[in-house]
């Protein structure tokens, strides 16, 4: 298993940081053209906590090469199940995710928190993000670490890129909310 970790802090709200988290693979997003859709499988408030969780299909086209995906049979299609939680009173969403298709070859499991923290501005928010990559090659451990370790940098680009795309998400949601402002004040 090899490991995938980055942190930075994203200059906004926990508030505008866990609202945009929903828009982050719309159509304007250029940086996530690969996500073709995200299906809200269940979604419920815990009474007691507060908390939001809420699980989804996120399908996605991936550019495999022929050759692996004639190898094991697949297609470009792939589907990633992710199950989140908000929880407004410690600021905090937590969004974990694993790949569906392939996991009999390579299993991803990815945690990313979104979280207010006490020593920060308040408007910033701490971005911590994980991915634990396994090839399951069976006994070769030489092909096994190759393949990881291809995946883990594969990983750190899309990551690279998700952040700016979100950051992008971040910056529109930023201009439609002070906008919408502005148009209240005006109106009251």
């Amino acid at each position: 298993m090899k490991v995938f970790s980055s942190n930075c802090t994203f200059d906004y709200s926990w508030e505008e940081v866990s609202t945009a988290n929903w828009r982050k693979y719309c159509p304007w997003n250029d940086k996530s053209p690969h996500v073709v859709g995200v299906d809200t499988l269940s979604r419920n408030v815990d009474p007691g906590t507060g908390i939001l969780r809420t699980e989804r299909l996120i399908t996605c086209h991936q550019s495999a090469p022929q050759w692996v995906l004639s190898l094991f049979g697949g297609t470009a299609t792939s589907h990633v199940y992710e199950v989140s939680y908000v929880d407004p009173v410690a600021k905090k969403v937590t969004m974990c995710s694993t790949n569906l298709t392939w996991a009999n070859v390579l299993s991803v499991r990815e945690t990313v928190i979104y979280q207010r923290s006490p020593s920060m501005p308040s408007s910033s928010t701490d971005f911590r993000q994980e991915a634990q990559i396994t090839a399951l090659c069976g006994g070769w451990q030489k092909i096994k670490n190759k393949v990881e370790e291809a995946s883990v940098e594969r990983f750190k680009e899309n990551a690279k890129r998700g952040r700016e795309g979100f950051e992008a998400v971040l910056e529109m949601s930023r201009r439609v909310f002070s906008e919408q402002r502005e148009l209240e004040t005006s109106a009251a």
